[in-house]
């Protein structure tokens, strides 16, 4: 197989040691990279049951098959581990340049246990590894550490996966970034390498991987340059990004604001894509080789609130969960809230979503000044959501509490603080309102690592026969539209189909926003790419077989670390109906239907309803009886 190193990097951090394990071709196509190989080597050597922040622990790295290829949209690197805030198996994706950095450094992906004794940094460097001292980096932001690391080896290409104090600080949704700008931002990532001591991970590579058939790679991403950007939501994410999203749901009447009580918010204007663009928006950035370049840049060069682009700029989850959902209006704070974060590396939409829990509890006079540390924690307060990002980071005062997470926080507060929350599994919903897309709802529940809007494609690409979606994934076996409220037995199957192929997509490393439903690239185009990048005739069917494969294990792990079915769940907000809008006192989900959809779902997985245990058939079906 061409495009991969046959081998995975294994560090132990404890002894500062590491080793390399080389696998065969017949290993790379069953578990295709990201997830897959992470849970090959979690299952493998890895007891669930591990206090996620201790040096037990595993943090996988991984990039796919594809990766680092000059394709489009295949950037994309997995970060994996046993999440601090959902205690099960956790999961996140982040674009940028690092993974593909890593493949021309000679490794696929790097498996990295232990505990170091003092601050450390990984540089890697041409297939050779060294262990470097990264105590004069400790508790400084990333702009710093990316800078004097650069600095260190003398090299601006050097790319630097790291945490800020946020993950020192063990935030229980820490994340973790690349080149300052791209993010593994959900379940708590950075907070694992925090508690192995581990600041960084530098790579460089010198190396282009070998191609089977390297024209054919660029002839590909040619034409999504120019053709796929006729496509309406690609033109659209290259001129605004995700930023657009704002208004779409406002008009829908389901843009989550102050803490999910309203579905519009009255100032949406001075958050809209147009009132970005024409502020304080720079030219999109992009990821390694792809033409999209969705990435939105923000600047503020003076005034109160001053922001460097290079920290980038917020996207529409950060627009939401610190605008609409804090009722703040003001771009300049949600600007400033998203580089903070950014320094710190906190993942945003559990810091928004945990803030929106505090405020809405200091509103019921569950929290006072004094618990507040004289912050006036009201809605559409944005100096006390900006003091309070800083206070979460440092873990200071209140701060301490809520970088546990809103659900632990509410344990810890009591006073009937629980119903402020809106999370599953721990981990805070994003900013996709269940309601209007039944869909999202199922993916909230289901998805293994906690509350995601990105586990699947939403119900709104497959809403006519004239979707974009509908006609573009009838080689899954998807031929008809489903209404975006259904809950029954065509939306269950469509759910599955999509769970698999979107599962897909993560594990080849790929963009969602590249590849249909969602993206210019077809799934035709995207078996020609991983064709013309491996040599390999990898067909379709061996591919969805690898993403079920990865989902199967994902459970397993789970029920091994004490996840039960209860916690696959909505949260109680999705059962009431909306009380403002144009769907006032209206679609609220029903609890029994979306308990019948759970169940099928399992079902079709092959899944014990009672128990969500696997068949024994079902894992020899997939090859993984060895992980019962």
């Amino acid at each position: 197989m061409q495009g991969v190193n046959h081998k995975i990097l294994k560090v132990d951090l404890t002894n500062k040691e590491f080793t390399v394990d080389e696998h065969d071709d017949n290993f790379y196509r069953k578990y295709i990279g990201g997830r897959g190989f992470a849970l090959y080597y979690m299952h493998k050597e890895m007891d669930p049951k591990v206090d996620p922040f201790s040096p037990e622990n595993m943090l996988v790295f991984a990039a796919s098959i594809i990766v680092g290829a000059q394709g489009p949209a295949i950037p994309r690197l997995t970060v994996c581990s046993k999440s601090p805030l959902t205690n099960g198996f956790g999961e996140s994706e982040a674009g940028g340049y690092w993974a593909p950095e890593l493949k021309k450094a000679g490794f696929d992906a790097i498996v990295i246990t232990g505990k170091a004794e003092k601050p450390t940094y990984l540089y890697i460097e041409d297939g050779q590894v060294e262990f470097k001292d990264a105590s004069d980096l400790w508790g400084k932001e990333t702009g710093a550490v990316q800078s004097e690391i650069r600095k260190e080896h003398e090299d601006e290409r050097v790319q630097v996966a790291q945490i800020g104090p946020g993950g020192e600080n063990l935030v229980r949704y820490a994340c973790i970034t690349n080149n300052l700008g791209h993010f593994n931002g959900r379940n708590g990532h950075g907070a694992v390498m925090g508690s192995k001591n581990l600041k960084a991970i530098a790579v460089r590579g010198r190396e282009n991987l070998e191609l089977a058939n390297k024209d054919k790679v660029l002839e590909i991403n040619r034409w999504t340059a120019k053709e796929g950007m006729k496509n309406p939501l690609g033109s659209s994410l290259h001129d605004v990004g995700t930023w657009g999203t704002v208004e779409s749901n406002q008009e829908a009447g389901a843009l989550p604001t102050r803490n999910w009580n309203l579905g519009q918010f009255d100032q949406v204007e001075e958050i809209s894509a147009k009132a970005w663009k024409e502020s304080i928006s720079k030219e999109g950035r992009g990821c390694f080789a792809c033409p999209i370049r969705c990435k939105r840049v923000v600047e503020i060069t003076e005034g109160k609130y001053q922001v460097d682009p290079k920290y980038g700029g917020p996207e529409y989850e950060t627009v939401g969960s610190f605008g609409s959902t804090l009722e703040i209006a003001d771009k300049e704070v949600i600007a400033k809230a998203n580089e903070l974060c950014n320094k710190y590396t906190l993942d945003t939409i559990s810091t928004g979503m945990t803030i929106a829990f505090a405020m809405e509890a200091f509103e019921n006079g569950i929290l006072t000044e004094e618990d507040t540390g004289g912050v006036k924690l009201e809605f559409g307060n944005g100096d006390g959501t900006l003091k309070m990002i800083e206070m979460i980071a440092k873990r200071e005062g209140l701060g301490d509490l809520l970088a546990e997470g809103s659900l632990k926080a509410a344990q810890e507060i009591g006073n009937g603080a629980i119903k402020y929350t809106h999370q599953v599994k721990g981990q805070e919903v994003p900013m996709h309102d269940p309601r209007v897309k039944t869909g999202v709802g199922i993916q909230y529940a289901t998805a293994g690592y906690g509350a995601d809007h990105m586990k699947a494609p939403h119900d709104s690409f497959y809403a006519t026969i004239d979707s974009y979606g509908t006609k573009s994934t009838k080689s899954l076996g998807i031929y008809d539209p489903v209404d975006p409220l259904s809950l029954g037995e065509d939306k269950v199957r469509l759910y599955v189909n999509l769970d698999l192929y979107w599962t897909l997509i993560d594990i080849l490393g790929a963009c969602q926003f590249g590849y249909a439903p969602r993206g210019p690239v077809s799934i035709k185009m995207m078996l020609e790419l991983i064709h013309a990048v491996t040599g390999e005739d990898i067909s379709l069917k061996e591919l969805m077989e690898a993403a079920e494969r990865s989902i199967d294990m994902a459970r397993v792990f789970n029920n091994k670390a004490g996840l039960k079915p209860e916690d696959d769940f909505l949260p109680e907000k999705f059962y009431e109906d909306f009380i403002d809008g144009p769907l006032k006192g209206k679609n609220g989900i029903d609890r029994d239907d979306f308990a019948k959809a759970l169940k099928l779902r399992y079902q079709m997985m092959g899944w014990d309803p009672e128990t969500l245990e696997p068949a024994r058939s079902k894992l020899v079906r997939m090859g993984i009886e060895w992980i019962e």
